[in-house]
C-alpha cells in the first residue's frame, strides 16, 4: 500500500472545512494513518517550497501558509498518491472540476484547500519532513476486504 502526505492549508482551517475534507478522503476508502495540527515555521516552508524559491510569489506562498496552523495527514491505500490527486483536482481552484475538493471549495490558485504529494519519491521526502516514524500507525481496518479485492492489497 502506498502512503501520501496531505496538508490542509490555513484557508481550510480558517473556513472550518477540516472535517469535510477529511470526510472526502475517508469516504473514498483511504486509510488515515497519521494526523496532527502544526504551525509551520519559515524554515520548514523554505524547505518544503524550495522548488519555488526563484519564483516571484515564493514569499507570498510562505506567508499564506503561516496565517494559521495547518493539519498534516498521512493517507494510505492502493495508488494513494494518484487517488488523492484525483480527489483534490487541479491546482487552480477556478479551473478545478466540480466534484473535486478544489472544484467544490476553492476560487484560488494559492488558497486551494490542500497540498498533496505528487509522486512516490516526493511523498517519502514530505512524510519524513512532517512526521516522525512513531507518529504513523500501521494497522488494517476491518473494512479492508470491503474496499479491495483480496489480491489488490
Amino acid at each position: 500500500m502506498e502512503k501520501t502526505l496531505v496538508i490542509l492549508k490555513p484557508c481550510t482551517v480558517q473556513r472550518g472545512l477540516i472535517g469535510e475534507i477529511i470526510r472526502r478522503f475517508e469516504r473514498k476508502g483511504l486509510i488515515l494513518i497519521g494526523m496532527k495540527m502544526v504551525w509551520l515555521t519559515d524554515e520548514i516552508l523554505s524547505e518544503h517550497y524550495s522548488h519555488l524559491k526563484e519564483k516571484p510569489f515564493f514569499q507570498r506562498v510562505k506567508e499564506a501558509m503561516r496565517v494559521s496552523p495547518v493539519v498534516v495527514c498521512c493517507w494510505e491505500g492502493v495508488d494513494a498518491i494518484q487517488v488523492v490527486r484525483t480527489l483534490t483536482g487541479v491546482t487552480n481552484g477556478r479551473a478545478a472540476v466540480p466534484g473535486t475538493i478544489r472544484g467544490d471549495y476553492s476560487m484560488s490558485m494559492q488558497e486551494n484547500i490542500v497540498h498533496a504529494s505528487d509522486s512516490p519519491e516526493t511523498a517519502v521526502i514530505e512524510l519524513k519532513r512532517f512526521f516522525n516514524d512513531n507518529e504513523l500507525y500501521d494497522y488494517k481496518p476491518l473494512t479492508l476486504s470491503s474496499l479491495y479485492a483480496h489480491d489488490e492489497y
